[in-house]
């Protein structure tokens, strides 16, 4: 099967059931279908066929979800990027991916303009959000005879450290992939989800997928505000959750929580970075979840760990998911040694065997990423971790954001962790700074919620803790307006090196 198929099997399985919602606009399976033909035809009067790149710079929106769907039935390959991108660096993006066609918000026809200028490739662009985008009487073009391993969707990499990486993935992948999400967190048929995280993150595919495939009700917000996910919760009878650490943080710290009728949500996970234990805490008192996951994953392999016991150990990455094999190992090692597995309390790489059908096959036109993530039939996938004695991970950062002083590997989350605890911060990021002496020190960036906390007042905070070790502590505090971070949510301390960020007043 490939996943035109999952999708016209969940349409006449129960069309009448409610499948996705978009402010005022509610679809059933039926008219979804409809919608998704008529796109199918429109792409194919575009010349789209099997194998082109649909490039897609949508919100997520109702049409998003229906171009999806369209190129999974003509066979093209879906691929999202971050609409809040330069023009440069959607030009770049148009390029590498050989574009065929472009859909794009209508709010977006300049900066589309812009980076068609800069661009060699220069598709057509279908805008939405001006009218109607395709005629609903077009006849639908035939399925495309797609093979499991053909490619379905490519998505990019932030590219925090360079140029994207372009990420394709079949069709097995993302059903292998959506199937172990379904189990990992025990969705049911029916299942009510928000579309918060952007469909150009696996984390949104994972929602758009999972929800079809259960013939759930999938509810669209197209811009995040903690109110109207709220109301949404409340209004649509919401059982699922799945967001960056952030955006649940914005969810307890709304004022008017307590007003919201919460109690139809009984799923809740994360991905996509580091969540506190305070912040933990916090979701299953406020949340009251049945279950609570952290996903700890990538583009590449969907899923490396799931952990479901957070209430015992928070921030724990947990165990490998049903399709993998999670080793860590010495980091930079060669031969042999490359693969030997750590024993508990050894920090090293984590690696991801890539014969899990949810691993993709290798980056788009990069051998030089290849060569240095696909080796020896396993993924390295950059993340540092340490296996505890029940055999459980726990990630320890990025081995290019380690921190070496003095001849001393310090990693930020566990300094993090210690200072989120004070109740003057109100969100921190540990990275390092230049020092003649030590090579790097430690430097904390702190966003304060007390006015009149000081570097002294954390410093002896981080002095009298016992669960940080005296030479890890923070040498330097620069108190900041805001922590910058992706548009997922994951902190960008190479901005915060660099001095990319705004002090405070």
């Amino acid at each position: 099967m490939n996943l035109s198929e999952y999708f016209w099997r969940a349409v006449h399985r129960r069309p009448e059931a409610e499948a996705l919602v978009d402010q005022e606009v509610r679809w059933t399976y039926r008219r979804l279908a409809q919608e998704v033909e008529a796109a199918a035809a429109a792409l194919a009067g575009q010349g789209v066929g099997q194998g082109d790149h649909v490039v897609v710079l949508l919100k997520n929106r109702r049409e998003n979800v229906v171009v999806y769907w369209a190129c999974q039935h003509l066979g093209a390959i879906y691929t999202p990027i971050n609409y809040r991108m330069a023009p440069g660096e959607i030009a770049y993006c148009l390029a590498d991916a050989e574009a065929k066609l472009v859909v794009a918000e209508e709010s977006l026809r300049g900066v589309v303009e812009q980076a068609l200028r800069n661009s060699p490739q220069v598709p057509p662009v279908l805008l939405v959000g001006a009218g109607p985008v395709w005629d609903v009487a077009l006849p639908c073009p035939p399925a495309a005879p797609c093979a499991p391993q053909d490619p379905a969707i490519m998505l990019y990499t932030a590219g925090t450290t360079g140029r994207p990486k372009g990420v394709p993935r079949s069709h097995w992948n993302e059903i292998a992939a959506a199937l172990a999400h379904i189990v990992q967190n025990r969705y049911m048929v029916g299942e009510v989800a928000v579309g918060v995280m952007p469909f150009y993150h696996t984390m949104g595919m994972r929602t758009l997928l999972t929800t079809a495939f259960l013939n759930g009700k999938l509810v669209l917000m197209p811009d995040y505000d903690s109110a109207e996910l709220a109301h949404l919760i409340a209004t649509e009878r919401v059982s699922a959750l799945y967001l960056v650490p952030t955006l649940f943080y914005d969810l307890l710290n709304l004022r008017e929580l307590d007003r919201y009728d919460l109690s139809a949500l009984r799923r809740i996970g994360y991905a996509g970075a580091a969540m506190t234990g305070a912040l933990t805490q916090a979701c299953f008192e406020r949340l009251k979840p049945e279950l609570f996951v952290n996903h700890f994953g990538s583009s590449e392999v969907y899923t490396f760990t799931i952990c479901s016991w957070l209430d015992r150990k928070p921030t724990c990455a947990g165990k490998a998911g049903i399709h993998e094999e999670v080793r860590v190992v010495p980091v930079g090692a060669q031969g042999e040694e490359a693969l030997r597995n750590l024993s508990p309390g050894e920090i090293g790489e984590v690696v991801v065997r890539l014969n899990s059908p949810e691993a993709f096959s290798g980056y788009w036109k990069r051998p030089d990423a290849n060569a240095k993530a696909l080796r020896q039939g396993w993924y390295f996938t950059g993340d540092l971790g340490m296996w505890d004695e029940d055999g459980d991970l726990w990630v320890k950062g990025r081995v290019d954001d380690m921190i070496i002083s003095g001849g001393e590997n310090i990693h930020p989350l566990e300094v993090e962790e210690v200072l989120c605890r004070h109740p003057g911060v109100q969100e921190v990021a540990v990275s390092s700074s230049e020092d003649p002496r030590w090579g790097q020190v430690v430097t904390a960036f702190v966003v304060r919620r007390d006015p009149k906390l000081t570097a002294e007042d954390l410093d002896r905070f981080c002095r009298e803790s016992d669960a940080l070790a005296n030479f890890k502590r923070p040498r330097r505090y620069l108190f900041v307006r805001e922590i910058p971070k992706s548009p997922v949510g994951k902190i960008l301390r190479r901005q915060l090196r660099e001095g990319a960020y705004q002090p405070e007043d």
